[in-house]
């Protein structure tokens, strides 16, 4: 039977091979260490969930929510980017509670995607950033994801060659998955490039609160008059270590918004109204619980790239992000990131995400998550030096093990 439209312009998803082969790893028992998935394993702070738990138990609050999200919430989410990047925004109209910057995203982008719309999306990506767009219709037209000199050529090029001009472009600093980090004069440089050439921003800053060495990621929206054309989604996932909560945020340009919000109002009734009050309570918080999380992943970063680097496999440090995105070892690199990760589950008992789930010019790096504790890591990085030392002596098994699929 032939596949239904929508579902044809979907490639296969790469990271599916991966976790079948690491669940027939386990059940074969096998101790797979995951680095996959950037799925937080600390727990959500306690004063948290005990707010969730008090507000549970008050039966006029499992009643239908507000898919907008409640007020208090809105008004906590306006407060933060006052304090935090000294961004004044109003909560009534410049703030929509979202079910995760993912559903953000996907929701934004049936908002205000016409069948054919170009967008200028950066590869390696997150998924759902150019993958949104491709459910609802548009094109995407790829670019690099450095933030450096050779970007505003990048989006010159992307506009005079695209046909319609390009509707919007996608920004993601903190990375994910390069973990690079953008500066606020590069910020300023494509906002003049964008209000230019009338082109929306749509940013993603899910982790601008993981960031280490002091130096606090900003948001485009500091750059005056980029709310004139910009949306921003952050997400309280890894920040506050609440991922299966699904609670995000998008902010900005009030028409964007109020698009967004009328989309949202016919798909969904928002998220239950106790995980909203609980998100408020952290939101107001003094910020401790996040200096915590933050200080988490800064050590098993270096404890990542110190025993990666002395089993063989150099790692660059991040400057943010819970990631670290590794150039596959140069005797397996003609392999390919898929084949890579699978040569790792089965012969190092490690799962990683392959960088050609992130767009084809990530096939040449793998992304690994700081999602395991610093014992598991550095286990993790023994396994991998046994792997090395064994496949140097026998090189011509890596074609082998590869191939013989």
């Amino acid at each position: 039977m032939e596949e239904f439209h929508k579902v044809r312009r979907l490639p296969p998803y790469v990271f599916e091979q991966v976790n079948r082969l690491k669940a027939s790893a386990r059940s074969a028992g096998a101790d797979i260490i995951d680095l996959g998935m950037g799925n937080p394993d600390l727990p959500t702070p306690k004063a948290i969930v005990d707010k969730l738990c008090e507000v549970v138990r008050d039966p006029r609050t499992h009643r239908y929510s507000s898919s907008r999200g409640i007020p208090g919430l809105r008004r906590a989410q306006a407060n933060y980017y006052a304090r935090r990047f000294g961004v004044k925004l109003d909560p009534d109209r410049q703030v929509v509670a979202t079910l995760g910057s993912k559903e953000g995203f996907a929701n934004m982008a049936q908002a205000i995607t016409a069948p054919g719309d170009v967008i200028l999306c950066p590869n390696p990506t997150y998924p759902i950033h150019a993958f949104g767009f491709i459910m609802s219709g548009g094109v995407i037209r790829s670019l690099q994801a450095e933030p450096d000199d050779n970007f505003i050529p990048a989006l010159e090029r992307g506009v005079r060659h695209s046909i319609p001009k390009p509707l919007a472009l996608i920004l993601n600093y903190p990375s994910n998955p390069t973990a690079l980090v953008a500066s606020l004069d590069f910020y300023k440089d494509v906002v003049a490039f964008a209000k230019k050439n009338d082109i929306i921003i749509l940013s993603d800053l899910a982790y601008s609160e993981i960031y280490f060495d002091g130096n606090p990621p900003p948001s485009v929206l500091q750059v005056p008059g980029a709310v004139d054309v910009t949306v921003e989604f952050t997400s309280m996932s890894k920040t506050f270590s609440m991922p299966g909560w699904r609670m995000g945020f998008a902010v900005g340009n009030e028409r964007l918004i109020a698009a967004l919000t009328r989309v949202k109002s016919y798909l969904d009734y928002g998220a239950f109204t106790p995980i909203q009050v609980a998100a408020t309570a952290a939101l107001n918080g003094d910020g401790a619980d996040i200096a915590e999380v933050r200080e988490v992943y800064h050590k098993r970063r270096d404890v990542m790239v110190d025993s990666f680097g002395r089993a063989g496999w150099d790692i660059p440090p991040p400057a943010a992000s819970m990631f670290a995105w590794a150039p596959i070892p140069e005797p397996f690199r003609h392999l390919g990131s898929l084949e890579f990760s699978k040569l790792l589950i089965e012969h190092a008992d490690v799962a990683v995400a392959p960088g050609v789930g992130f767009g084809e010019h990530g096939d040449d790096y793998v992304r690994l998550a700081f999602v395991e504790n610093e014992h598991r890591i550095r286990q993790a990085a023994r396994n991998i030096k046994r792997f090395l030392a064994s496949s140097a002596k026998q090189p011509n098994n890596v074609v082998t093990l590869a191939t013989r699929r």
